[in-house]
């Protein structure tokens, strides 16, 4: 220990003089032995490099510009101590590192890497364990959070945090990461301007991704499969939906896409399979659907009450087992121009647009809404009954809520 000491005292007295020309080398059997070491002798712009080995270490600070890079895969440690890194700096890397046992509280958010007014960082490759919350990150802007893969054990909401969790926080991208077993995969409130691509969240207890009051956002290319509910997004606007999955969503209150108080948004080219809703939407306003694909779920659409000035046109229902549930008026949404795999009417003139139109809500659905347990006569001949009496006079439906213009064939598979 003692020549440990030396050689830290050399390593500062050169800090301070001529700064550093070439990386800071953590290694168990170095000179520098722990990053605790090592972020106490980096200067602004340093890299430090961490070398293979098991690092015991949490609470560490990162309080100034620097590189930490993992070589060979280190794993640090934190014990179930409480957070391992927190980063309170601009311009901050951290990749290749493997962080384990994040401590766990009933009051504190600790986190593998917490960042707190931290612009401009890069989290990048990194592998987070046993994590509570896995990258916690607020008041900071302009941030990359790329190719990491986060997991937990999380049991129950009360005692499990998120994978990836934003707060006032604006030009984030978050893009190729792996999370699975959280509270949340990730979670976005107050966020701005920001993307969330490529991820893949599974298998968590709540949502897949959940954001809140959160503007001019995109998510693109993601997978949402077996999660509580996949995707809740509540009380934004201008937000970009487009070529998503959503799949295995299920339980009695689950869906694939949760709208809450949204405005001025797009749903685009997106999958929807075997959830129990696809979409649930309500108070959502000027919202395109179109392209989207709705295989095998229970209810495709949930529509509730105040929803104006909606379009769905070109989407693709197949083999669900309802379509369309929908509560109040019509008002000016338009529902042309899509395919129905029920729809059994026929295009004389051959242009690919059946001659008679389509009557998306059924009856049935209309009951079971309103009395759940219902649903036990669904294959009943009764019902089949019901339904036709229904599409032939309109009592209970909207009789104006029509496809005018559905087509005669669907994607390919």
């Amino acid at each position: 220990m003692r020549g440990v000491g030396s050689h830290l005292a050399v390593w500062l007295l050169l800090a301070c003089t001529v700064g550093w020309a070439e990386p800071i080398e953590v290694s168990p059997s170095g000179s520098i032995p722990t990053i605790e070491a090592a972020l106490t002798l980096a200067q602004d712009g340093d890299t430090i490099l961490i070398h293979p080995g098991v690092y015991r270490e949490n609470g560490l600070k990162i309080e100034r510009p620097v590189t930490l890079r993992g070589v060979g895969d280190p794993v640090v440690d934190g014990e179930f101590k409480g957070t391992i890194l927190s980063v309170s700096a601009p311009d901050v890397t951290i990749e290749g590192l493997t962080l384990i046992n994040v401590g766990r509280s009933y009051t504190s958010e600790f986190a593998a890497i917490y960042l707190s007014h931290s612009d401009r960082f890069t989290i990048r490759n990194n592998i987070l364990e046993k994590a509570y919350f896995g990258l916690h990150v607020e008041r900071s802007k302009s941030g990359l959070i790329e190719g990491n893969h986060i997991s937990g054990e999380a049991l129950e909401e009360a005692d499990a945090g998120n994978g990836v969790h934003l707060w006032r926080c604006s030009g984030i991208s978050i893009r190729d990461n792996v999370l699975q077993g959280l509270r949340d995969g990730i979670y976005l409130e107050f966020v701005d301007d920001s993307e969330v691509s490529a991820n893949t969240s599974s298998d968590n207890l709540r949502y897949g991704l959940h954001f809140m009051f959160s503007d001019h956002n995109d998510y693109t290319n993601n997978t949402f499969k077996n999660n509580g509910a996949g995707v809740a997004v509540m009380f934004s606007k201008f937000i970009e939906m487009r070529n998503n999955r959503f799949s295995h969503n299920w339980g009695a209150s689950s869906y694939g896409l949760l709208l809450k108080e949204i405005y001025d948004a797009e749903v685009i080219d997106n999958e929807f399979e075997q959830n129990s809703t696809g979409i649930q939407a309500d108070g959502s306003t000027r919202i395109n659907y179109l392209g989207n694909r709705f295989l095998r779920n229970g209810w495709a659409v949930k529509i509730s009450g105040a929803c104006y000035t909606n379009a769905f046109h070109n989407n693709s229902f197949e083999h669900n087992t309802f379509d369309l549930s929908y509560h109040g008026q019509l008002h000016d949404n338009s529902f042309d121009g899509n395919y129905w795999s029920d729809y059994t009417g026929y295009d004389l003139d051959r242009d690919g647009v059946g001659d008679v139109p389509y009557r998306p809500v059924k009856l049935f659905s209309y009951i079971v809404n309103r009395t759940p347990e219902t649903i036990i006569l669904l294959r009943s001949l009764f019902v089949d009954l019901i339904n036709f009496s229904e599409k032939v006079s309109p009592v209970f439906t909207p009789d104006n809520l029509l496809d005018n213009t559905p087509l005669m064939k669907g994607p390919v598979s």
